[in-house]
Formats: C-alpha cells, structure tokens, sequence
C-alpha cells in the first residue's frame, strides 16, 4: 500500500503526465495534480474530501458514495450522488440519489438508460457559460438567448 503525506510525493511518482497506480493507496494531504490517473477499479468506502475536481476520470469500475467530476469516461458507474459535467459510460450507469451533469451518453448501443432510485437526472446548463453571462451583464451587456 501507498501512502502519500505530501504533495511533492504524488509530484514525485507523476511520470510522462501520469500517476499510474498499481496498488492500493492513500491519500493523507490535499493534492492537486496535472495528471492523468491511470486505475482499473476504484474501491472506496469513504472518501473525505473537501474538493475534488477532475477534467477526466477514465477507470473500469467506480463505487464510490459522491463524485464531482468536469467529465467522467467509465465502464460502469455506482455512486450515491454524481455531479458532473460529461458523462460518457459503456452499459449501465445508475445512481442511489441524482445525477446532475451537462451530457450523458452511453458508448454502446445495447445499454441500459441511467438510473436514479431515489432522485433524478437534471441535465444542467454548462457552469462556465453562466457564469460568462453574468460577467457580460454585470459589464452592462445585454444578452440575447436564440
């Protein structure tokens, strides 16, 4: 098992723009890292985590309770709650509460459509261009939406 305490350790195991992780591992510091993370299954029974974001989460398998993520590409994703921006998965994607997220689509044409048990799939405006619009009207343009 891997044990990070600091970010220059993560910094030091980055090679070619990528964290590859062949065993299990721990995260004991905030990080952040411009990489890609290289995994065939994520396992995680608690994720503590004050911030998390990601531009791209390619993994086999990912269980996990919450998921904040810009784009996730999976397999099959199992989560509580999913927050996302793209969402891309190969056969099934179902979540315990909602998913939120700007796009989502499955890969493969005999998939099962997304699932929510307890909440429900809200395709959400992209952040960033809302956020463009409020700077452009507070600069007093007026926006005009076709």
């Amino acid at each position: 098992m891997k044990i990070y305490k600091t970010q220059s350790e993560v910094e030091k195991d980055i090679k070619n723009g990528v964290l590859a992780i062949g065993d299990d591992v721990t995260f004991e510091c905030s990080i952040s890292i411009d990489a890609s993370i290289n995994a065939n299954n994520i396992n995680a029974c608690d994720i503590n985590a004050y911030d998390i974001n990601a531009h791209n989460i390619d993994a086999f398998n990912i269980k996990a309770c919450n998921i904040k993520a810009n784009n996730i590409d999976a397999c099959d994703i199992n989560a509580n709650n999913i927050d996302a921006c793209d969402i891309s998965y190969y056969a099934f994607c179902f979540s315990y509460n909602s998913i939120k997220c700007s796009s989502i689509k499955a890969r493969r044409e005999n998939h099962s459509e997304p699932i929510c048990l307890d909440g429900k799939l809200e395709i959400k405006e992209q952040e960033y261009y809302l956020e463009a619009i409020k700077i452009l009207e507070e600069k007093g343009y007026k926006i005009v939406k076709k």
